[in-house]
This record gives C-alpha cells, sequence and structure tokens, in this order.
C-alpha cells in the first residue's frame, strides 16, 4: 500500500472520520430512542398504536436504506425545507436503524414476566412509569446482543450519507481517489478507519454482556 495516500490526505480522512462519528452518534441516540418508543407501541393495549408500531416497522424494515434518507433529502422540498446531506442522511439513518431496534427491544419486553407489570401497576405505578423504571430496564439487558449488532450496523451503514454529499468518510474518499487515481490504497485506509470504530464497540458490548451475566 502506498501510505502517502494516508499521511498526504490525513487531515481529509480526519474530517470524514469525525462526521462519520458525529453522524454514527446521533442516528444511534435517535434510533434506540424512537425504537424504544415504537417498540412500546407494538405490546400497547390500544389498538391504534399497536397498528402504527406495527406498520412503521414492517414498512421501514422492508425498505431500503437509501430510499429512507432520499425521502428526507429530496422529499423535504417539497415541504418548503431545505436539509443537508449530512442532516438527512443521520435523520434516515436513525429512522431505518429504529425499527430493528423496536423489534429487538419489543422482544425483550415480551421475555419480562408478566407478573413484572403486575406487581408495578398493584404498587401505584402508572403504565408509563412501569415501563420506564420497570420494564424497558429488564428488557434491554437481555437484548443487549442484538443491540449491539444493531449499533456495529449502524455505523457500517452511515456510508450512505456519501450520496447524499453527507460528508461523511466514504464522501472524502471519494474525493481522494478521483485526486489520487489510487482506488484501492484510499479505500483500504477506510476500511482501517471503520475497523478503528468497529472492533472496540463490538469488544465493549461482548464485555457488558459478560458482566451483566455474572450480576444477574
Amino acid at each position: 500500500m502506498d501510505f502517502s495516500i494516508l499521511t498526504g490526505n490525513f487531515d481529509i480522512y480526519m474530517e470524514g472520520f469525525y462526521n462519520t462519528i458525529l453522524s454514527s452518534v446521533i442516528a444511534l441516540v435517535g434510533s434506540f430512542l424512537l425504537g424504544a418508543l415504537i417498540a412500546v407501541f407494538r405490546i400497547s393495549s390500544v389498538r391504534g398504536l399497536r397498528w402504527f408500531g406495527a406498520g412503521f416497522v414492517e414498512f421501514v424494515r422492508n425498505i431500503p436504506l437509501l430510499l429512507v434518507v432520499f425521502v428526507f433529502y429530496y422529499g423535504s422540498s417539497a415541504l418548503g425545507l431545505s436539509i443537508e446531506g449530512f442532516a438527512a442522511g443521520t435523520i434516515g439513518l436513525a429512522v431505518y436503524t429504529s425499527a430493528f431496534i423496536a423489534e429487538a427491544i419489543r422482544a425483550g419486553i415480551m421475555a419480562v414476566p408478566k407478573g413484572q407489570m403486575e406487581a408495578a401497576r398493584s404498587s401505584g405505578l402508572n403504565y408509563i412509569q412501569t415501563m420506564v423504571h420497570i420494564i424497558l430496564p429488564q428488557a434491554i439487558k437481555l437484548v443487549i446482543p442484538p443491540l449491539g449488532n444493531q449499533f456495529i450496523n449502524l455505523i457500517k451503514n452511515s456510508s450512505v450519507l456519501t450520496l447524499v454529499a453527507g460528508m461523511d468518510l466514504m464522501y472524502f474518499a471519494d474525493i481522494i481517489s478521483t485526486d489520487t487515481y489510487r482506488t484501492f490504497d484510499t479505500y483500504i485506509f477506510v476500511a482501517i478507519f471503520y475497523l478503528v470504530l468497529t472492533v472496540p464497540l463490538s469488544y465493549g458490548i461482548r464485555v457488558w454482556e459478560r458482566r451483566l451475566q455474572r450480576k444477574y
């Protein structure tokens, strides 16, 4: 490999790397919050909420991520809005990932004994308090591995931002590749940057899972 590609364009790589991290963190938080909300809708006793949650999950999971991003990037203009590529890509990434997170959390909620809900309600907690303080904490602990996989997939899927000029790592790699005509070397370094993000995250999730298993 020609390491001059990395050293000569290090600032450009780092700008894309920073934007990739920023987009991933924002989308991770957003997808987790939205996914948890949709998961609660999915098991709600209110029929309308159940239908909305099920419809959201089935619709979003069965269309391409790129299409979701394009909806926010190009569709915003129909509403008189102007959303930049970074914002549109991040929002689309969060919405898309939230559907998968919702199903993982729903599975965790279903695994929590029903007596937990009944005991919490009988002690005076309302439905929302019971979910936030009793059910969801237990459910999330049960589904850490699939949640961790979704978070890792989110980081890798952030490369979709390059198609809407999202200023991410792949976007700047395309520029470097065009300027240097060294496509292979350029993208090998991109792969290394992604590994710097995903490998520690994967290891951290495994450590966290083992600690929880020992604790509970």
